[in-house]
């Protein structure tokens, strides 16, 4: 009988290694671990969670950058750090007119190193006004990519300050897959998160429109699970699990692409360069 029970075990293995193996991993490009996450998300319980999700890496961003540098000192094998522009939740709507926002970004900016300015919200000709100007020379100067939420016209007139810019659309800009072809259509230094939005798959199947923008432009996507809440911090684990189920309706080379690929390609070394 021991020997059936070692004999079984023994065969258990290789099948266990290969389910292990074929968990794709995952790069979450939108996460947030601001002030009021602390308390009911300790920081030793939100990058226990980053690992239990199964993430390679992690962008997150906090109001203000402490908890983004808490979670960076605890697991800076996952963590990469982005910069928010808030220092609490009500800039979200004052920042594009608050001067002091320069100066803070020149504070963090000369302390820590970071991959991105952002997700930061700006609409329309808000895009124009000088704060969010200089916060566009900022990143040109370091080299850091612009988390952008907001819609189409933003974008464009952040690309016309800043031709070179790099911008990663916050939520694909919450817009129709035609828009969004045609945004990534006309600006080759333009990507999209897919975070908090699920119109792109239902029932582990992907909707044909967006199928046909990922197979057109399978270099340009990245995962997200959005915590802008605390909230949210406990739906990470099952939004990597939600994420994997529909990418396995794609190519194999598509899904590892739009699942960590792209990410890694574009921010696995940020915090490393010149």
């Amino acid at each position: 009988m021991m020997r059936v029970l070692v004999l079984a075990a023994i065969l258990a293995v290789p099948a266990a290694m290969t389910r292990a193996a074929d968990i794709l991993p995952v790069f979450d490009a939108h996460l947030h671990y601001s002030h009021d996450a602390w308390a009911p998300v300790p920081p030793e319980r939100a990058v226990q969670i980053l690992r239990q999700a199964g993430l390679k890496r992690a962008m997150i961003s906090s109001s203000d950058d402490e908890g983004t540098q808490k979670l960076h000192a605890l697991a800076p094998d996952i963590v990469i750090p982005v910069l928010r522009p808030y220092r609490k939740r009500g800039d979200v709507s004052t920042w594009v007119r608050d001067e002091t926002v320069l100066a803070y970004l020149a504070e963090r900016l000369a302390k820590y190193r970071y991959a991105a300015i952002g997700e930061f919200h700006v609409y329309g000709a808000d895009a124009d006004l000088p704060v969010v100007r200089g916060m566009v020379q900022m990143a040109k100067q370091r080299k850091l990519f612009l988390h952008l939420h907001g819609d189409a016209d933003a974008v464009e007139r952040v690309l016309k300050q800043d031709p070179e810019a790099r911008i990663l659309w916050a939520h694909s800009g919450f817009d129709r897959p035609e828009n969004v072809r045609a945004m990534l259509e006309r600006h080759k230094n333009l990507w999209c998160d897919l975070a908090f939005r699920t119109d792109h798959a239902i029932g582990g199947k992907v909707d044909p429109a967006w199928r046909a923008l990922f197979m057109a432009y399978p270099d340009r996507f990245m995962l997200g699970t959005d915590t802008f809440v605390p909230e949210r911090w406990h739906y990470v684990v099952e939004h990597a699990s939600w994420s994997r189920a529909w990418l396995e309706d794609m190519p194999r080379e598509v899904a590892e692409r739009i699942a960590y690929r792209n990410g890694e390609s574009l921010f696995g070394d940020a915090l490393t360069r010149e």
